[in-house]
Parts: structure tokens; C-alpha cells; sequence
């Protein structure tokens, strides 16, 4: 969800997910069907990212997880030459988050900087995030 609003534009749209390997989880086209934006959430292997830097114009993870940092340390030197861009949301504050989600709800997001306010009807926090790479 932050991922989604952090690059919300009119064209991005949620993919099928882990049942379909060769999408990203968030994704958007060009008019002409091209991919214009790729974003993988987790912990993606670099030959993935890197795949996926040869068929979209730009190409972004997210990272979230108690393990991002060790993920992170083990593949930065394989991301350093692919040009994408990576992400890593705060682990504490994602935990946070998902105490907030409930079935259905109304949430409102704003982002600032690096880092985006979430307020729903069962409370509210600031989820913020580091550019491990740009």
C-alpha cells in the first residue's frame, strides 16, 4: 500500500503477485504498453532487479522486513551496478502499521520527504524510509 501511494500516478496498477514470477507487484505502462515503472516489494534476488532493468524505464524495491538489513548487506555490491532504485521502509514502524489494518477502512496517506503519515479510523503513525540506493 505505501509503495502503491508513495508512486501513485494514473497509469499504476497492482499485478497478480507470487502467482506470476514475471511481474513486478506494482507496475505501470506507457500508452503504447511499454513498462514504464517496475516495483517489487521484499527482497528481490539481483538477477531479477536486474531482468527487470532491462525491460522498464525505471525500476524501484521496497524493502521491509526484520531481515532487510541483512538482505541488504549481502547484495548491495549486485545491486550497486543495475540501475535501480532501492528502498527501505523502517521495520518498527511498518509493524506499526499493520496493527492500524483492519478489513475495510478508510485511511488517508501524506507523504513528505522520506516518509509518509498514515491515519485510519483505529489510530495513526509515521512510517519513514531510507534510499539504500538511488
Amino acid at each position: 500500500m505505501l509503495a502503491f501511494c508513495i508512486n501513485a500516478q494514473e497509469s499504476l496498477m497492482l499485478t497478480k503477485g507470487l502467482s506470476t514470477a514475471e511481474e513486478p507487484d506494482l507496475w505501470a505502462h506507457t500508452p503504447d504498453g511499454r513498462i514504464a515503472l517496475w516495483i517489487d516489494i521484499g527482497e528481490p534476488a539481483p538477477d531479477r532487479i536486474k531482468k527487470a532493468t532491462r525491460i522498464a524505464q525505471s525500476v524501484k524495491v521496497y524493502s521491509f522486513n526484520s531481515k532487510s538489513n541483512v538482505w541488504w548487506m549481502q547484495e548491495q555490491a549486485k545491486f550497486t551496478p543495475l540501475s535501480a532504485a532501492i528502498f527501505q521502509f523502517s521495520w518498527p514502524n511498518i509493524q506499526a502499521l499493520a496493527k492500524l489494518v483492519q478489513r475495510t477502512m478508510d485511511i488517508s496517506v501524506t507523504i513528505t520527504e522520506e516518509s509518509a503519515y498514515v491515519a485510519t479510523e483505529s489510530g495513526e503513525c509515521e512510517v519513514g524510509w531510507v534510499v539504500l540506493k538511488d
